[in-house]
């Protein structure tokens, strides 16, 4: 039995877990609150192909099968050198290797377990990302660690990469070439952060609310007719709180900012600003077309923010701010679920 989410609709009962306004201004840079497992979304769908192995002939991703066996051997080498060794002198805990082009998934559970992660949560996403959005693969093999629980990501992240993390949920590193996950948190913040290498792929100017906005809209995500679709989710409750606080900034301002600004001022509000203008793209059937546009004029428009005006056909962006949060107001946490 599959589980797939239809179209969202408004409904009153939150899922899972809701936040403060407090919370939402606290979230890690990632842009990774507490995210949902995808257990009735990405995580059930069955996967179209399997994933390739390491003999395999096909090219993908511009790299050889032999690319990816060297890679992975690298990948031993590392852990052989870092981890402790049990009596047989065997690094340990066993960590399992799955090739998902672009990326190889790395995960310290079951080797079963590592595969459904690679075919249900990384291809499926990647799939469908691929679908609407890019046209080109990350320039690198990049690496998705996937550590079984917060114990195993915090001991993990400081042997391998002599750091801490910043995030309880996982995060993307351009420096390491990798996604790091603490996956016991869920599947929505590995596709959150699977968009930002795919965003660097293909549109390298982009600013800060689009990346973040388009990888947090799909941080609670389904299947909606063979495209991926971002449902509503945690950051909706403190936006809602930061709207009637007027606390939210005009789109002129939110996208008009820098790295500098997006991260550090207000970003809890930045963040789901962006998310829910994003949705609210998506609900009106505009997203991808947006994306298109914006990524044809970013010369001319490298905030996107005339790209928007013109797509949301809105010559008053005062107006339309009014009517987005009126919009934004009336959502509730929680989706529509058929069972195939």
């Amino acid at each position: 039995m599959n589980f797939l989410l239809a179209r969202p609709r408004l409904m009153r009962t939150a899922f899972l877990f809701t936040v403060s306004l407090f919370a939402l201004l606290a979230c890690q840079w990632s842009g990774a609150g507490k995210s949902p497992k995808l257990s009735n979304s990405t995580a059930n769908l069955p996967a179209n192909t399997t994933s390739p192995s390491l003999a395999a002939p096909a090219r993908a991703s511009g790299f050889t099968a032999d690319d990816f066996a060297k890679h992975i051997q690298a990948l031993k080498s590392e852990l052989n050198n870092k981890l402790p060794h049990d009596v047989a002198g065997n690094p340990e805990p066993k960590f399992s290797f799955v090739i998902q082009p672009p990326f190889v998934v790395i995960g310290d559970e079951a080797a079963d377990v590592v595969q459904d992660h690679a075919n249900n949560t990384v291809k499926w996403a990647v799939d469908r990302l691929k679908l609407d959005f890019f046209t080109e693969d990350p320039k690198d093999i990049l690496d998705i660690w996937l550590f079984k629980d917060a114990a195993s990501y915090e001991k993990h992240v400081a042997l391998l990469f002599g750091e801490k993390p910043t995030t309880p949920f996982g995060y993307y590193s351009r420096a390491r070439k990798a996604l790091i996950m603490n996956i016991d948190t869920g599947g929505g913040t590995l596709v959150h952060e699977i968009v930002h290498p795919f965003i660097e792929a293909n549109f390298p100017a982009c600013p800060p609310w689009f990346n973040e906005g388009l990888g947090s809209l799909y941080e609670q995500c389904g299947d909606a007719n063979g495209h991926i679709h971002g449902f509503t989710n945690w950051r909706l409750r403190g936006l809602q709180q930061a709207i009637r606080l007027k606390r939210v900034p005009s789109f002129a301002d939110l996208t008009a900012h820098d790295s500098n600004a997006f991260y550090n001022d207000d970003k809890g509000v930045n963040y789901a600003q962006a998310r829910y203008l994003c949705y609210y793209l998506q609900d009106k059937g505009l997203l991808v077309k947006f994306y298109k546009t914006f990524l044809a004029r970013q010369k001319e428009d490298p905030s996107g923010y005339k790209t928007l005006q013109k797509i949301l056909a809105e010559a008053d962006m005062r107006r339309f701010k009014l009517k987005w949060e009126t919009y934004v107001l009336a959502l509730r946490q929680g989706y529509e679920v058929t069972v195939e």
